[in-house]
């Protein structure tokens, strides 16, 4: 296909979901077919485009250096212009598989999910934006159009974790989202401040793929003593990765956002919201890189320790967790934090491919987890109908979290508050009841868990542990840090997903809600078998030629499919300088497997072999104050509220009681006193004298126009005797004065 085709499909990607959301507000209000037509057909329109472009890119691995490119002028800046354009390298390339894929299979899905919301329409338009927003910042070629869709995304993601907004804990969640990512987004546009004094541009190509650039930015001292500018706008900008991929120490908002409905976790999760913070960090690689060069490793170490202790404590407060989705989200949590240690440490490839390999697993389980709430929620309905009590529940869980999604015909509020049917406690035994949910689901676990050889999750998280092994064995304290602190963190992901399985779907059912749930139709269904052959299979696409394990040459077999290290090979042309790949070594492939059966083993024994029954006690919470830490999640919403919220609205109190009131608000009356007496001069001022004088002129001249007209009697003699008398002055006056 020729470069200008492909050109104008990357302009035109994200206009489809865009103007289905246009069409949606506009002309198909509580029309539900209409809704589904035009937002199904408009994210199926961008897949197209997309898969059109990807697949005549995909064999080229000089894209990097030569990408699809295409602007125009847009901001005029004095003596130079700001322009703005589309832009498809290796990295878009990935993402324009992934994204549009993912959330086509999402707005299937939510079709079934959210048919009978009353706001089915409104919802529908939301998300069509949010993916709309996210294809537009994967084509965009700078930061600056990139920030806008940027934030489109948070307006979307603040709609759409509040859309129940009378339900007071979301639109609380949402408006926590909003404001804790704001405190990463004002970062960011510091750091594009402070690159575009530097630079004068703020297109990828004209900094990131500018060695001229880099090492000017490398070369700059910045504001801050010891740091260089590029190691000081890197970690700005990054400060937008940390807000938006829920990073420590702005992890708090992810949690909260479970309380928008569940396809809405899936976008966050897996196709927009926090791939994009990662997407980001991975764009600005080379200047991390560029100052790592000149001995400033700043940006390396901050972002490594940030991602190898957020990978920590997203997995360990996983483990104290009830609710399935909230399990989920801070397994998202620890795995953004993988990817972020990754580029810590200078695996760039390893950093893209888990995120891939993630994207699709993570929106399996999370759909997963919303067939499997829908399935319990109408066993629980059903009961109600019948007139049956539920016994056997748990009530609330016990952060108050109830069902996400009210809008599924059920109209008891009593019977909701006193059920959760997210509570993993009030599940058990759907492996019959709900077998693809339950395939599919364990699928994507597996894949999570990292299960060796036959998961997307095992080559990539094995890729991020190989690279830490080798930086460690090559005298790298910060890689020596990150590959212990995730192997923990990968123990304890492998035991609270076994845990999740088995509490989920194993044994007896614990409620009878979970008795009589029953499996979802095939718009939910499909997209789940969709997403598990994603998840078994899109890892193949990166396997090492020379990778060999328990004697079977997986390297050579992949070769021998033309896929070795096909993702590496690609995704590599996006950095200045390619990246060495370490050689396989068996150790750290050890430690996967050995991960994967110790966590794996751990949770069989717990839950597997003797699973939980109506009533009985959860095994981790025999740990005592340490799960009760973990379950209200290591308490740090508390200390959020009193170190920085709690003095925020005392100092917000004080300023409205003494400042406001006190102060501005007498200045203004005074002011206002003041003000008025002048303003009555200046009325008098008009009125007598500016006024008066233009009515006098008027006047006058009025009363001379109504004498003159006693001149004109319509008479010719009184005329030829005036003109007769004008003519005698006039030769008088020659006479006199000549």
């Amino acid at each position: 296909m020729s470069k200008e085709l492909l050109l104008t499909l990357t302009w035109l990607v994200p206009f489809p979901p865009i103007i289905a959301f246009m069409l949606i507000a506009l002309f198909a209000n509580k029309h539900r077919s209409l809704t589904t037509a035009i937002a199904v057909g408009g994210m199926v329109l961008t897949t197209l485009f997309s898969f059109i472009i990807f697949f005549n890119v995909a064999g080229s691995y000089k894209l990097g250096a030569a990408p699809l490119r295409s602007q125009f002028a847009w901001i005029p800046t004095g003596s130079t212009t700001f322009n703005v354009g589309v832009a498809v390298d290796p990295l878009s390339a990935a993402f324009l598989f992934m994204v549009p894929l993912a959330a086509t299979l999402i707005f299937i899905y939510s079709t079934s999910y959210m048919g009978n919301d009353p706001r089915y329409t409104r919802f529908m338009g939301y998300l069509s934006l949010f993916a709309g927003s996210m294809m537009g910042l994967v084509v965009s070629d700078n930061l600056l159009s990139l920030f806008i869709f940027w934030e489109l995304m948070g307006f979307c993601s603040y709609s759409l974790i509040g859309f129940f907004y009378n339900k007071p804990s979301a639109y609380r969640a949402a408006v926590k989202a909003f404001m804790t990512t704001r405190i990463g987004d004002m970062l960011l546009v510091m750091g594009m401040v402070y690159l575009y004094s530097q630079t004068g541009t703020l297109n990828f190509f004209d900094t990131m793929r500018n060695e001229e650039v880099l090492h000017h930015l490398a070369a700059t001292p910045a504001v801050i003593p010891g740091m260089t500018a590029a190691s000081l706008i890197g970690l700005l900008i990054f400060g937008g990765t940390v807000g938006k991929s829920a990073q420590f120490p702005l992890h708090v908002w992810l949690p909260d956002a479970m309380e928008g409905p569940t396809p809405v976790s899936a976008m966050i999760h897996a196709a927009t919201m926090v791939s994009a913070g990662i997407f980001m960090a991975l764009r600005f690689f080379p200047l991390y890189e560029s100052a790592a060069h000149v001995g400033d490793t700043t940006a390396f170490t901050v972002i490594g320790w940030i991602g190898a202790t957020t990978a920590l404590l997203g997995a360990l407060i996983a483990v104290g967790q009830y609710d399935i989705k909230r399990v989920l989200a801070y397994s998202t949590i620890s795995q953004l934090g993988f990817m972020v240690a990754a580029i810590g440490i200078g695996g760039y490839i390893a950093a893209a491919f888990h995120l891939l390999t993630h994207a699709f697993f993570k929106a399996l389980l999370f759909l997963g987890s919303g067939s499997v709430i829908h399935g319990v929620e109408h066993g629980h309905h059903h009961l109600h109908a019948h007139g049956h009590d539920n016994h056997g529940g748990h009530g609330h869980d016990d952060h108050g979290h109830g069902h996400d999604d009210h809008g599924h015909g059920h109209d008891d509020a009593h019977a909701q508050a006193a059920f959760d049917p997210q509570d993993m406690r009030n599940m058990g035994g759907l492996w019959s009841r709900m077998p693809v949910t339950f395939v599919t689901f364990t699928i994507g676990g597996l894949a999570l868990m990292g299960a060796p050889f036959i998961t997307a999750g095992f080559w990539s998280k094995d890729e991020i542990l190989a690279h830490a092994y080798h930086g460690m064995t090559h005298g790298n304290p910060l890689a020596t840090v990150v590959f212990w602190t995730l192997c923990i963190a990968a123990v304890l992901t492998a035991f609270y997903t076994a845990r999740q399985i088995f509490m989920t779907f194993a044994g007896e059912p614990r409620t009878e809600a979970a008795a009589h749930a029953t499996e979802n139709p095939a718009a939910m269904t499909v997209p789940l078998i969709v997403l598990a052959f994603f998840a078994l299979t899109v890892g193949y696409m990166n396997i090492p030629s020379d990778f060999e394990f328990a004697y079977i040459r997986f390297g050579a077999i992949a070769k021998g499919f033309g896929i070795d290290h096909w993702f590496g090979h690609f995704i590599e042309g996006m950095l200045p300088v390619p990246e060495v790949l370490p050689k396989f070594d068996p150790t750290p492939v050890a430690f996967s497997v050995g991960i994967f059966l110790f966590g794996g083993l751990l949770g069989l024994i717990f839950y597997g072999l003797k699973p939980l029954k109506a009533g009985e006690t959860d095994p981790v919470e025999n740990l005592g104050g340490i799960f009760t830490a973990l379950n209200n999640r290591l308490y740090f919403d508390e200390l959020y509220r009193k170190l920085f919220i709690n003095p925020l609205q005392r100092f917000a109190d004080s300023y409205s009681g003494n400042v406001d009131k006190g102060f501005i608000d007498v200045f203004l009356h005074a002011a206002y006193t003041v003000l008025s007496d002048i303003a009555e001069v200046f009325k008098w001022f008009d009125k007598k004298v500016v006024t008066g004088t233009s009515d006098l002129v008027g006047n006058v001249f009025r009363r001379v126009g109504h004498e003159g007209r006693e001149l004109q009697t319509g008479q010719v003699q009184n005329y030829l005797l005036s003109a007769l008398i004008a003519a005698v002055v006039m030769m008088v006056f020659f006479l006199v004065f000549q």
